[in-house]
């Protein structure tokens, strides 16, 4: 009996001890939070812009917010660009999910890459898109949007490229 009652306190204690730290999932993407400006072009022509990276939900989810206005060139109009994008970790991977005003929906994974971070969406029977956030400098951070066409799941070409510079 005495034996039991000792095996019964060790196992309770094991279940007192406070559970192993688990990795920050945010780890990849930290380097993104704050406020930033940024201008660049491609195929919607030259930009101009700004984003937020910002937690929210009590540090569960990073929510960037961005917009961007192309001027008018070569007989196009002029736009104006909103986007909101959360970030969040499911099932042990980071992914994120994305909406703007042109009625866009992209769900996104996003990996690890030598100095930043890559967000890829999964492939399905439309475009492919992948959006690349590379750290050049504690405060400035360049971006490529790339999209690969149908039936080319990783023929990727660029759409847009960017330097952005924090702000705060």
């Amino acid at each position: 009996m005495r034996h039991a009652l000792l095996a019964l306190a060790l196992v309770g204690s094991l279940g007192a001890q406070s559970p192993a730290p688990t990795a920050d999932p945010f780890a990849p993407v930290r380097f993104l939070e704050g406020e930033w400006k940024g201008e660049g072009g491609g195929r919607p022509g030259q930009s101009t812009g700004t984003a937020t990276f910002r937690f929210e939900l009590e540090g569960r989810a990073l929510v960037r917010r961005s917009s961007a206005d192309t001027a008018a060139a070569n007989g196009r109009a002029a736009s104006h660009h909103e986007d909101l994008m959360a970030l969040f970790p499911e099932g042990g991977q980071l992914r994120a999910l994305y909406l703007d005003n042109e009625d866009h929906v992209i769900r996104y994974l996003v990996s690890q890459l030598p100095g930043g971070v890559a967000f890829t969406s999964e492939a399905g029977t439309g475009p492919r898109f992948r959006l690349t956030y590379l750290r050049k400098a504690e405060a400035l951070v360049t971006l490529r949007f790339e999209i690969a066409p149908p039936g080319s799941p990783e023929a990727f070409s660029t759409y847009l490229e960017a330097a952005t510079h924090r702000v705060k």
